[in-house]
């Protein structure tokens, strides 16, 4: 099954410096019918202004994944760590017993993202944070896998979830295994996912598919988000 969550119906913020588009309740929006998805509990589409930024805030026991769609972030934290992340690449942050970090948009453009918040499946665990380089050639076989549990991705995150993203280029079909419920995002582009039709900033909930038909209606971008049974 999929259900299509439009990006007209996502909850919405916006600050000026900062406009986001909510995939499940989040700071002043609230939605009970829409608080997380499994253990994914944040998706924030978000844009972020020039030379703006989240100041030096805290997080404890999550994990945190932020993938830059264009522009760039620069990440800094109380660990010692510090990193830009570009378009197409991806960082991670286990938040564990408590770190605390800013994320600033230095560029002279505006930086596009989504920030990921997963619940782990180990509280109290040390602190990290990683960031990886991904190749940008648009995929004609299945989605590169970008983060995951596990030694199988670039990326590690302390839960049993999968995350591939790609670009597809216009007219290109691929088929992608799914081993349990998983939630989508149409970064870019128009998609049919299953026969169903996913438009650009668009989300979907799947469950009890074991694998997706995904052609790409013009030159599109995906996320899949894999996690555990729930």
């Amino acid at each position: 099954m999929i259900n299509i969550v439009p990006y007209k119906s996502l909850g919405e913020a916006n600050h000026g410096w900062l406009h986001a588009r909510h995939h499940f309740s989040f700071a002043s929006y609230y939605n009970p019918q829409r608080m997380g998805f499994g253990v994914l509990r944040v998706i924030n589409d978000d844009i972020i202004a020039a030379g703006r930024g989240f100041d030096t805030h805290p997080h404890q026991n999550m994990e945190i994944i932020t993938y830059v769609r264009s522009g760039a972030i620069t990440h800094k934290d109380n660990q010692g760590n510090q990193g830009r992340t570009v378009a197409g690449d991806v960082q991670v942050m286990s938040a564990g017993t408590g770190i605390a970090h800013s994320e600033f948009n230095l560029e002279t453009e505006d930086t596009t993202l989504y920030q990921i918040w997963i619940e782990p499946k180990v509280k109290g665990v040390k602190p990290r944070w990683a960031a990886e380089t991904f190749p940008k050639e648009p995929v004609n076989d299945q989605l590169p896998l970008l983060v995951a549990g596990d030694e199988s991705a670039p990326l590690f995150i302390h839960q049993d979830a999968k995350i591939y993203a790609g670009q597809i280029p216009s007219g290109q079909s691929l088929t992608q295994p799914l081993k349990g419920p998983a939630y989508l995002l149409a970064s870019m582009g128009t998609l049919m996912i299953n026969g169903q039709t996913l438009q650009q900033g668009d989300g979907a909930e799947v469950t009890q598919e074991k694998q997706l038909s995904i052609q790409a209606e013009n030159d599109a971008e995906l996320m899949i988000i894999e996690i555990p049974p729930f």
